[in-house]
């Protein structure tokens, strides 16, 4: 088996990256974004050289067989990895359960990877006109919503997240975007805990 994904990190064992389901985590290395209070910032350089290898972590994952329900891929962006796909289906032809976790920057990856997905936790920034305001990236909000829309045009389960950080967004802000969530797509927002302890912009950290 060739290696597929590069990767920046590995959790065995979790009971919280896929709800009421035990599972564990590949984190996936390499993100498009810049978001300013992101703590697993040595994940964001694509080509960073690891010591995690995709081929002995599908060894180790073939060994939890009836032991796990999910394998669930993260990151960084686990879309921006152009095996994500093979990867996933290695994974699910084992009976796993399989989720992603994803913020949308790449809308056609996640829609190549829906069919074979049982889970999406969706992580949306910030209301759409202010999104550049933590991803720091030109035209974020445009691949973000547009993967949203494909999200919730499948049948995948799904939840939607926010990492709030209180120099980013307002609780009214906060407060719009769920009624955007609830009215337009009919949806509820759960709203994450920031570690404000090693933010990617050291001026937002909080210790």
């Amino acid at each position: 088996m060739t290696e597929l994904l590069n990767i920046g990190g590995f959790e065995p064992l979790t009971t919280i990256d896929y709800p009421n389901n035990l599972s564990c985590v590949v984190f996936t290395q390499g993100c498009p974004w810049r978001c300013r209070y992101c703590h697993n910032h040595d994940l964001i350089p694509a080509n960073k050289q690891t010591k995690f290898s995709w081929q002995q972590i599908f060894e180790f994952i073939k060994t939890r067989v009836g032991l796990l329900d999910a394998v669930v891929f993260s990151g960084g962006e686990p879309c921006l990895q152009k095996n994500l796909l093979d990867a996933i289906k290695q994974t699910k032809a084992l009976g796993f359960k399989v989720g992603l976790h994803t913020g949308g920057a790449y809308p056609k990856i996640l829609k190549q990877c829906l069919d074979h997905l049982d889970w999406v936790g969706f992580d949306i920034k910030h209301l759409p006109l202010n999104y550049e305001l933590v991803t720091q990236t030109p035209k974020s909000a445009d691949k973000a919503w547009q993967s949203l829309d494909i999200l919730l045009a499948s049948k995948v389960d799904y939840q939607l997240r926010i990492t709030k950080h209180p120099e980013l967004m307002s609780d009214d802000q906060l407060n719009r975007l769920r009624r955007l969530m609830k009215n337009k797509y009919n949806s509820d927002l759960t709203v994450q805990t920031c570690t404000t302890n090693n933010c990617l912009d050291e001026k937002l950290c909080i210790v």
